[in-house]
């Protein structure tokens, strides 16, 4: 790949679907493929009202949970300090890939939390940001194993920020919740 080129199954996903529902729904398993992994998942929010939700999720297999929630929610207040990566993304840091969240420094992942809601090993917290608001967090993660993100995941991650940014903030502004 070179000047941040996508590979052709999730480009092409991009050039044959216009909505973005059907692009999430199509490009979540190419991404779960490309970058192999257990799960893929698409937290898409609004920045304004804080309501926010695991629209799609993509599992390898059943044995994966799916953590696909289809009601908007009110994030809870104390989510940045419960969760650091999300803090991060809130303040449209770069995005974070962790290799094991076992032994990742407590000041960027919350093991107990991690543990509890995503059960995941090893993940990449891509965030979605547009005019510095975050409007999503795209979620490619391992189970039962660490990972070392290589310089092709960094890549595909880059420009999927780049693809995927415009098209949350389009199905949110047509989404709108209160």
């Amino acid at each position: 790949m070179t000047d941040l080129a996508l590979p052709n199954s999730i480009q092409g996903i991009l050039e044959k679907y216009i909505e973005p529902d059907a692009i999430f729904c199509a490009i979540l398993p190419a991404v779960g493929e490309v970058l192999q992994c257990d799960r893929c998942f698409l937290y898409l929010r609004n920045p304004q009202t804080k309501f926010g939700k695991i629209a799609y999720c993509w599992r390898r297999n059943q044995n994966i949970p799916d953590i696909t929630d289809c009601q908007w929610q009110l994030e809870p207040a104390s989510l940045p300090q419960e969760d650091p990566l999300f803090a991060a993304a809130l303040r449209t840091e770069a995005s974070i890939y962790i290799e094991d969240v076992e032994t990742a420094n407590p000041k960027v992942v919350n093991r107990e939390f991690e543990r509890k809601y995503f059960g995941h090993r090893a993940l990449i917290h891509a965030h979605l940001c547009q005019d510095g608001q975050l409007w999503g967090i795209l979620q490619p993660c391992v189970f039962n194993q660490q990972r070392i993100w290589s310089d092709y995941d960094h890549t595909v991650i880059t420009r999927l920020e780049r693809e995927l940014t415009p098209l949350v903030v389009t199905y949110i502004t047509n989404h709108q919740v209160s």
